[in-house]
Formats: C-alpha cells, structure tokens, sequence
C-alpha cells in the first residue's frame, strides 16, 4: 500500500510524458509504432495489479524504458541528442541509441520473464529460470526485428526511421546481440536484488 502513491504517480509522469512526446515528433508513424508497447503495457499491469502485482524493481524497470522507447519515437532513434554526444564521445561511426534500446529490449524482458516463471510456480531453479528468461529475450528480440522486416515491406520508404538501421547491414544481427548482452547483464547483476523482493512479495 504503500507504494502505490508512488506509482501512480510514475504512471501519471509516463502518461504527460508520452502526451508531450507526441506533439511534434519527427515522424508520426515511426513515433506511434515505437511507443505501441507502452500503449499495451500500462494497461495491463493496471489491470492485473491486484491480482498480480510487480515487484518494485520491475515496475522501475519498466518505466526506465517506457522513457527509452519515448525518446527514439520522439525523435527517431538515429537522431536522439544522446545518441550524438555519444557518438562524438566514442568516436563512433554512427548514433549508437538505437543500440542503447536494444540492449534494453533484453535486460527488462529478462526480469520480467524471470518474475513470472518464478512467481508463478513454473520453476523454482534459479538457473534454469535464468536460461529460459534470456530464451524468452531473444524470442522478443527476433520476433521484433520480425515486425521490422515487415514494415518495411509494408510501408517501403516509410520504414526507414522506425528501422534505424543507418547503413549498417549487419544492424539486425547486431541488435539481437546487444539484447542479449542485456538479458545477460540482468542475469549477473539483478538476480539478487530480485530474488529478495520476490520473497518479500510472498
């Protein structure tokens, strides 16, 4: 109970976020297509709150990258300022957020699979609950870079903002790798934390 104040007023940060995000964004399609999780995810932990409420850190993690998924729909992900001072920076040769949402794209997934398998009752070995959560990352990963694909076979020229892919033709392969990267990450640094605030959520 008392947590909740706290995220309601998170979600409600989240919602005039997403509110102002949309008002001049680069491009509409691309910033509707790269925010459609949270449109879906906010919903649903509203919903299953009572029922299946998430640990803190979960809930954390989730809005830390609902503001990552904003940002790259708001001004696409090869154009986010971030990205520039980084790649000026590392003396990268290209905008590296869209990497920074990838790996991401696998260390929330991680824990959020985590949490499920292990909160309701499908396994209760931590190994292999850490193995089948970065298989479930890597799925997300792939089935995304799925969607990707048939943007662009749907919209042509239009995709090209929301794949991001800034001439680099190993760019799928390498977002599925930096996913994995963070489901790892997540693996070794969170495993703890977690497994303390599961217990005190029984």
């Amino acid at each position: 109970m008392k947590r909740e104040p706290a995220l309601i007023g998170a979600a409600l940060t989240l919602i005039a976020v997403l509110v102002f995000s949309a008002l001049h964004p680069y491009d509409r399609t691309t910033w509707l297509m790269e925010v459609a999780p949270i449109f879906i995810a906010l919903p649903v932990m509203a919903i299953t709150y009572k029922r299946f409420p998430l640990t803190t850190l979960l809930y954390g993690l989730i809005f830390v990258h609902a503001l990552i998924l904003i940002t790259g729909g708001a001004y696409s992900y090869a154009r986010v300022p971030l990205g520039f001072w980084l790649q000026d920076a590392l003396h990268l040769s290209r905008n590296p957020y869209d990497k920074i949402g990838h790996f991401a794209q696998g260390f929330v997934p991680f824990i959020v699979a985590r949490e499920v398998l292990l909160r309701g009752g499908y396994l209760t070995h931590k190994r292999m609950t850490g193995f089948l959560s970065v298989c479930a990352v890597m799925f997300i990963s792939s089935s995304y870079e799925l969607i990707e694909w048939w943007s662009a076979l749907a919209l042509g020229q239009g995709a090209d903002e929301f794949l991001g892919t800034q001439g680099d033709p190993w760019d799928t392969q390498s977002d599925m790798f930096f996913a994995l990267i963070g489901a790892s990450v997540a693996w070794l640094t969170l495993s703890r934390w977690h497994n303390r605030q599961i217990a005190r959520m029984k």
